[in-house]
């Protein structure tokens, strides 16, 4: 058992970057490293007959450098002040009606569904970063783990087809496309943004942790709201 916990971390670090440097090579949104690296690492945990919490513990360090990597995205920020102050009004409101939709839209797709209260509580908070939509999740009476679950595929799926979209559809300005991204795939689409332009990156960023406070706030508000409306 200490020798599985010992190398997971290293085993986790060894494919990433392994899966980084092929996306890198072959210049492709569809082969997102956290993607490879989930196909890759699941198959083998399952051929090892390693549990996910046995797989946890060994590489624990990486989940407790989340809340510090969202706190590192503050520096981009500070060098888009300007245009910040210039706009906030708009930024503002962006961020408050993709905030209100990604809940609503999870709430409601949830029930219609045939989802139970407590899967609905888990799914409502999947727009936001993975720290904030676990503990909205716990708040409301939900699993975390589904919720963290269900972020993971919200960011997945914007890292991957995002930019493709901004292109069909002609979204050029960096300022559109970051606030769109971060309101709608948190950090895995923050990451991505900072890959293609400095200032989407910079904007989506600042989209991530206003719609992670928007919802923190409002979420417990609209969550029994919606439940009664919907029922």
């Amino acid at each position: 058992m200490i020798h599985e916990i010992w190398w997971s971390l290293p085993l986790t670090l060894a494919v990433y970057f392994a899966a980084r440097r092929l996306a890198q090579w072959l210049n492709t949104p569809l082969l997102n490293p956290l993607l490879v690296s989930i196909a890759v690492i699941i198959p083998l945990l399952l051929l090892a007959d390693i549990s996910y919490p046995r797989y946890f513990q060994g590489s624990k360090i990486l989940n407790d450098l989340l809340q510090p990597a969202v706190v590192a995205l503050a520096f981009p920020l500070y060098e888009q002040l300007h245009q910040i102050r210039a706009r906030w009004k708009s930024i503002i409101a962006v961020c408050f009606i993709g905030s209100m939709t990604a809940m609503i839209s999870g709430v409601v797709i949830a029930l219609w569904l045939g989802a139970t209260p407590e899967i609905t509580a888990s799914v409502m908070p999947k727009s936001v970063t993975t720290p904030i939509a676990m503990a909205v999740a716990q708040s409301l009476g939900g699993i975390p783990a589904i919720s963290a679950v269900c972020v993971m595929f919200a960011g997945v799926l914007g890292a991957v087809f995002g930019h493709a979209l901004f292109n069909m559809l002609k979204i050029i300005p960096p300022l559109a496309r970051g606030l769109a991204m971060g309101t709608a795939s948190h950090a895995l689409g923050t990451a991505r943004c900072a890959e293609v332009d400095y200032q989407e990156g910079a904007f989506s960023s600042l989209a991530l942790v206003i719609c992670g406070i928007i919802t923190s706030l409002l979420a417990p508000i609209l969550f029994p709201v919606l439940l009664r409306l919907c029922a």
